[in-house]
């Protein structure tokens, strides 16, 4: 059985760490990204990833970001924000990412996904899915950093994105982003049961239990970002009650081991 992942995610915003309430509201400071990196290396999570919310047109700082966050850490990481051509993966791949997440343009381009998986191997490609629920119900996935709404279903669009052999999916609520009310757990489990790759669960996560629930909702990954910013709750608190309900999750304290 493979191992359940635990991924901090860090939103970047002028090269400074943020983190908001469903994307864009009451955005306040969280700390120094190299630092915070370095802090969380040393509880041994996962992995990480680095999202740039400003770079969907411009990638910014993001790779001095990548390259210092290379030499400081020794775990893998994803990066995402602006990635709209293979030069902009090859860069952030350079700097020492592992990992690429793409949204916006694999909206607007789905054959760019393809491209990339086969340039640059399907273990390297995660597609970004942010979504959130319209006013009768449905569900739609929503680009330019959570600013446009488009007439994709999260579940067809995440069936589409593994039939363009992406290697992952994250899987992200805006409705519970920053809200700590607890992952969307209906749509994990719809849209991790109906794909063979993994799903990182993101947004939501507010308590130990929440996190527990979206694994046992079918989730490969969870990332976490408010829970271990605003609370006392750390990844080894996280990691001992996951294991505690009997998921399958490294059992190190440090990443070096």
């Amino acid at each position: 059985m493979l191992r359940k992942r635990i991924i901090p995610k860090f939103l970047l915003q002028g090269g400074r760490l943020v983190k908001g309430v469903r994307f864009h509201e009451n955005l306040r400071e969280a700390g120094n990204p190299i630092t915070t990196a370095k802090v969380y290396d040393s509880y041994g999570v996962d992995e990480l990833i680095f999202l740039d919310i400003q770079a969907t047109d411009s990638q910014g700082t993001m790779v001095d970001i990548i390259e210092r966050v290379s030499r400081e850490v020794f775990m893998p990481f994803t990066a995402g924000g602006g990635v709209r051509t293979h030069e902009d993966i090859n860069r952030l791949l350079r700097a020492g990412a592992d990992k690429i997440s793409i949204n916006t343009a694999a909206v607007e381009r789905p054959s760019f996904v393809k491209e990339a998986a086969t340039s640059f191997g399907d273990q390297c490609i995660t597609v970004a899915i942010d979504y959130r629920c319209r006013p009768d119900g449905s569900l739609r996935v929503w680009t330019h950093g959570g600013r446009r709404e488009t007439e994709l279903e999260p579940l067809e669009w995440a069936l589409r994105m593994q039939e363009a052999n992406c290697g992952e999916i994250l899987l992200t609520s805006i409705d519970r982003d920053g809200t700590m009310e607890g992952y969307d757990l209906e749509t994990i489990s719809r849209v991790a049961h109906a794909l063979h790759i993994p799903v990182i669960a993101s947004s939501g996560a507010g308590s130990l239990d929440d996190c527990a629930d979206a694994f046992e909702a079918g989730a490969s990954a969870i990332a976490i970002g408010s829970l271990f910013f605003f609370t006392d709750h750390s990844p080894i608190k996280v990691r001992s009650a996951l294991k505690s309900r009997g998921h399958n999750v490294r059992a190190s304290l440090s990443s070096r081991n």
